[in-house]
């Protein structure tokens, strides 16, 4: 059976109406600001300088997940291509271990957006945050 996944845009208010869906994960992409400038509470934390090499972890992570949101400080680099990988990395692997994962977003304006839109940051140290986006 051929995948049928794509990676597609989704704004911080489309995330802020979904994210109550327990089948949605949020993957922070960025590096160490993550651990100074905050973030979306309930995100997971894969820094993209050594993201290839986590992604089965990754997939650990999400079990039970079929949309996952990915996003770094703008979304223009890290998160995209991050997200990118994760799609290769499932066609390459044909997803055998069923991870369910059917919908790969990229936060439109990443982390940097969000907070200047006025959107909840969380500011705690756990990953993944236990914090329930509000």
């Amino acid at each position: 059976m051929a995948r049928s996944i794509s990676i597609s845009y989704i704004t911080g208010s489309q995330l802020l109406s979904i994210k109550p869906r327990p089948n949605i994960a949020i993957v922070d992409v960025r590096d160490e600001e993550r651990s100074y400038d905050g973030h979306i509470a309930g995100s997971l934390h894969f820094a993209s300088d050594t993201f290839f090499d986590q992604i089965p972890h990754l997939i650990q992570q999400v079990k039970g997940k079929d949309t996952l949101v990915f996003h770094c400080a703008l979304s223009q680099v890290r998160g995209p291509k991050c997200a990118r990988r994760l799609l290769d990395y499932l066609t390459e692997v044909k997803d055998e271990t069923g991870t369910g994962i059917k919908n790969i977003k990229v936060l439109e304006s990443g982390f940097n957006g969000w907070e200047a839109s006025g959107r909840p940051v969380c500011r705690c140290t756990d990953n993944p945050c236990k914090a329930e986006l509000a």
